[in-house]
């Protein structure tokens, strides 16, 4: 009876410990594919959301400064004139690389076949040379702008995020190519910065596989198609561009690997972490804290998700303004016009257009200065805004041009509204220091019509601008 009750407490002392054993397995196991679902499903997309923002952010400026170049109508005006004055070109596209902080700024000629950098002269494109492809690739494609990555051959062929962006004379025909381009070197920045920050290994690899922006020495040169583990994903990874998570295992370690394309680049985004590493701390302090690791965890990733929201909103907000005036940009002009253009649609309400451009505003800057003409941009922006309306929208189209749209508005009431801005900037001077510098502006008006785009409505405001401008400035023209 006694061997019984000994038989009875070893049993149940063994099925204890055997259920405390598969208990402590079964939440280790658990935890452990919790934490690879987090870093699968969460950490490593988040890293790689985070790191395309930064991209997006870091060629954002280049479009628009790119933008600006291809409406700038002394650089049209320089290359429909002939281009005569080699140093006037190249004194504003240093001007440009220095103020907007480019890696270089960029000219090319239509008619002349000329490539110019802030240096002068750089070369003439031709079609059978290969590394002109991309002109004539521009040339004839129907976009305004496009992002590619090339060597520099006025920086020592270092490679290049280069926005290249049509220029048009004021009739819509092609002239050449201008732009920025962006060094490679400042992505490979932000790599390193996240390497240090999250862990995680970051490199960029190109379609044909080969490893483009990479932190240090990491696989340097090396083909994915010939890595261990990896080469048997590359051609799943490498067949399209719709990214995802992967795994493999190379020299002992098994590897969780989100991949994403950023169509900017062309260039695929891999962000890797190695499940070793992410588990380690999760073996040594699983069953005393596990309960606080998961409050924990959803804590971070509640903050990181805040973080994220507020940085996104921060980021939307400097990519859809003007940092001079406080206006819309280029950008937030296009995405709002597309949308009041639906609305005409919808309601058949009227929408006009005023295109304006300060006149002789270079004669300023040369003879007061750059900052004083950054100080006439902001009046001439406050001077444009007190003339409109609440629903009405204004924003700084590019350079010393700026765009308002009229909702509701009709031909006689736009040029009422045109003349009353014409009217006050040119009563209104500037005082800079002990200077009054007297401004007047040029305005060109177009109502939309049906079958309008926003380029043709656009065009016609250009049009009825560039007859403003013929006709001695300072005065009211619309195309309709």
């Amino acid at each position: 009876m006694a061997l019984g009750r000994r038989q009875l407490v070893s049993m149940v002392t063994v099925l204890l410990c055997l259920g405390f054993m598969v208990t402590a397995l079964v939440n280790y196991v658990a935890a452990r594919n919790l934490i690879r679902e987090a870093i699968i499903g969460s950490e490593l997309p988040l890293t790689s959301d985070n790191i395309y923002s930064e991209i997006q952010k870091d060629l954002v400026r280049p479009i628009f400064v790119s933008s600006m170049m291809a409406g700038d109508t002394f650089l049209r005006d320089w290359m429909l004139s002939g281009e005569k004055d080699l140093s006037k070109i190249s004194r504003y596209l240093m001007e440009v690389r220095q103020r907007y902080g480019a890696h270089t700024a960029f000219l090319v000629s239509d008619q002349t076949d000329n490539y110019y950098q802030a240096d002068g002269l750089l070369k003439q494109v031709r079609k059978d040379e290969v590394r002109d492809v991309w002109y004539y690739r521009v040339r004839a494609m129907d976009t305004p702008y496009e992002i590619n990555v090339d060597p520099d051959m006025a920086n020592r062929d270092e490679l290049t995020i280069f926005v290249n962006y049509r220029v048009l004379d004021f009739k819509g025909n092609f002239l050449g190519a201008t732009g920025v381009g962006l060094a490679v070197d400042s992505v490979r920045g932000l790599i390193d910065e996240y390497q240090s920050r999250y862990h995680r290994t970051i490199y960029f690899v190109d379609k044909q596989g080969r490893m483009m922006v990479f932190a240090g020495d990491h696989r340097a040169g090396n083909n994915i198609g010939e890595m261990d583990g990896l080469k048997a994903l590359a051609p799943d990874i490498l067949r399209d561009t719709e990214g995802g998570t992967f795994e493999y295992r190379s020299e002992g370690t098994n590897h969780l690997l989100n991949v994403r394309y950023i169509p900017e680049l062309h260039w695929y985004l891999f962000v890797e972490k190695r499940e070793d590493e992410a588990l380690s701390g999760i073996r040594r302090t699983l069953y005393l804290n596990l309960l606080i690791s998961v409050a924990v965890t959803g804590l971070v990733l509640f903050l990181v998700s805040v973080a994220t929201k507020r940085y996104q909103d921060k980021l939307e907000a400097v990519a859809l303004s003007d940092k001079l005036t406080g206006l819309a940009n280029r950008l937030a002009l296009d995405m709002m016009l597309q949308r009041d253009m639906a609305e005409h649609r919808r309601t058949g309400m009227g929408l006009a257009l005023l295109l304006l451009d300060l006149d002789r505003f270079k004669d300023i800057n040369d003879a007061h200065g750059h900052l004083a003409g950054d100080a006439v941009l902001k009046r001439m922006a406050e001077a444009i805004r007190t003339q409109l309306r609440d629903s009405d929208m204004v924003g700084r189209w590019g350079g010393e041009e700026f765009l308002v749209v009229l909702k509701r508005t009709d031909l006689n009431a736009a040029t009422l509204v045109a003349e009353k801005i014409r009217q006050h900037v040119a009563e209104t001077p500037v005082i800079y220091g002990k200077d009054r510098i007297f401004l007047s502006c040029s305005i060109g008006i177009a109502v939309l019509r049906d079958g309008d785009t926003a380029d043709s409505l656009l065009s016609r405001a250009d049009h009825g601008l560039y007859a403003a401008k013929q006709g001695g400035r300072n005065l009211v023209r619309n195309s309709e």
